[in-house]
C-alpha cells in the first residue's frame, strides 16, 4: 500500500501562471507555477507540474484535475488524456478549455451566460440548449472588447491624432510615453515577439483616460461594452439560457465600460441582470470532478483513468 498521501490536485493553467490547488482529508493548499506555452503541447506541461507537486509533498493524485488556456481539440483525444494520467502518475484525470472552468467557478452548475474579459476574451452560455461558445477566436480573428482590442484601438486612436484624422486625446501621449518617436511605433512594435502583451497593456491607459473624462477613450471604452453585451446575449439566445450573467476578468474594472455594457444587455434583453460569481477559475477546476453527466457543459470535458 502507498505510504503517500491521498490527494485531489486542480490546476488553473493559464499563460501568465498556473495556479494549483492541492486538497488532502487534513489540508488544502495553494501554489503558483509558471503558466503554460501555447506554442507547444499543452497537456504534457500539465502532466510535468503534476508530477513535480506529487513528488515534491509525497502525495498520491487520486484525481487530477485541470481547466486549461490554448487547449486543442488534437490534445482532447483519448490516446492524449490517457497519456496525461500517465505523465502525471494520477488514478483518473479531467481536463477542459479554461472558457468551461471558468464559468464553473463563476456560475458552478447554475445556467446562464459568463463573459470572461482579459487580455482575451470568450463567452461561455449554457441553458436547456446545451452550452455555446462566444468569441474568444484570438486577437487576429476575433477577441471583441477585449484587453487587447482596447489597447489596438488606443493606437489607432493616437495614430490618428497624430495624423491630424482624428480628435485629440491623452491616449497620444501615453503612445508616445513607449515610443517617444510616433513614426516609429508601428515598426517596433511589429518586431518585437510580445507584441500581444504590448497592445494589451494600453488598455489600462484608456481606463485611466476615460475616467479622466478623455472622449476619445470613453468611446472606446463604450464600443467595447457594447461588443461584450453583443457576445453575451448571444450566447443567451443560442441556449435559450436564463438570464443571468457573470462579467469577469480585468476588463471590466472600468467603470464606463462596465455601465455601458449593462446598459446595452439590458437593452437588448429587458429581464437580463447582473450577477455576482460564486467563485474563481480554480473552484471551477475543482468543480470538473463531480461535473453531472447529464449537464450541458459534460460534452465539453475530457477524462481518463489509470
Amino acid at each position: 500500500m502507498s505510504s503517500r498521501t491521498a490527494a485531489v490536485v486542480a490546476i488553473d493553467a493559464g499563460q501568465t501562471g498556473m495556479k494549483v490547488r492541492v486538497r488532502t482529508d487534513q489540508s488544502v493548499g495553494e501554489a503558483l507555477l509558471p503558466g503554460v506555452r501555447t506554442d507547444q503541447p499543452v497537456l504534457p506541461q500539465i502532466g510535468l507540474a503534476a508530477r513535480q507537486i506529487a513528488d515534491e509533498f509525497d502525495l498520491d493524485i487520486r484525481h487530477l484535475a485541470a481547466g486549461v488556456s490554448g487547449l486543442t481539440d488534437g490534445e482532447t483525444t483519448p490516446a492524449a488524456v490517457a497519456a496525461l494520467v500517465r505523465s502525471a502518475g494520477a488514478a483518473h484525470a479531467v481536463v477542459a478549455h479554461d472558457a468551461t472552468t471558468s464559468y464553473l467557478g463563476a456560475r458552478g452548475t447554475a445556467h446562464g451566460a459568463v463573459v470572461a474579459a482579459g487580455t482575451g476574451v470568450v463567452t461561455l452560455g449554457v441553458g436547456p440548449g446545451g452550452a455555446a461558445r462566444v468569441d474568444g477566436w484570438g486577437y487576429l480573428m476575433g477577441d471583441a472588447g477585449s484587453g487587447f482590442w482596447l489597447g489596438r484601438e488606443a493606437l489607432v486612436a493616437a495614430m490618428r491624432d497624430h495624423d491630424g484624422r482624428g480628435t485629440a486625446t491623452a491616449l497620444t501621449d501615453a503612445v508616445r510615453g513607449r515610443w517617444p518617436d510616433l513614426e516609429q511605433a508601428y515598426i517596433d512594435l511589429q518586431a518585437d515577439p510580445a507584441r500581444v502583451s504590448i497592445v494589451a497593456s494600453f488598455a489600462a491607459e484608456v481606463a485611466r483616460a476615460g475616467a479622466d473624462g478623455d472622449a476619445v477613450a470613453l468611446d472606446i471604452l463604450r464600443r467595447a461594452g457594447d461588443l461584450l453585451a453583443e457576445s453575451a446575449l448571444t450566447a443567451l439566445r443560442r441556449v435559450d439560457a436564463e438570464p443571468a450573467v457573470c462579467a469577469i476578468g480585468g476588463g471590466f474594472r472600468s467603470e464606463a465600460l462596465r455601465e455601458e455594457f449593462t446598459r446595452a444587455l439590458v437593452n437588448g434583453r429587458p429581464d437580463a441582470r447582473i450577477v455576482e460569481p460564486a467563485g474563481i477559475g480554480i473552484d471551477g477546476v475543482e468543480a470538473l470532478i463531480d461535473l453531472p453527466a447529464d449537464h450541458p457543459l459534460a460534452p465539453l470535458t475530457w477524462s481518463a483513468r489509470a
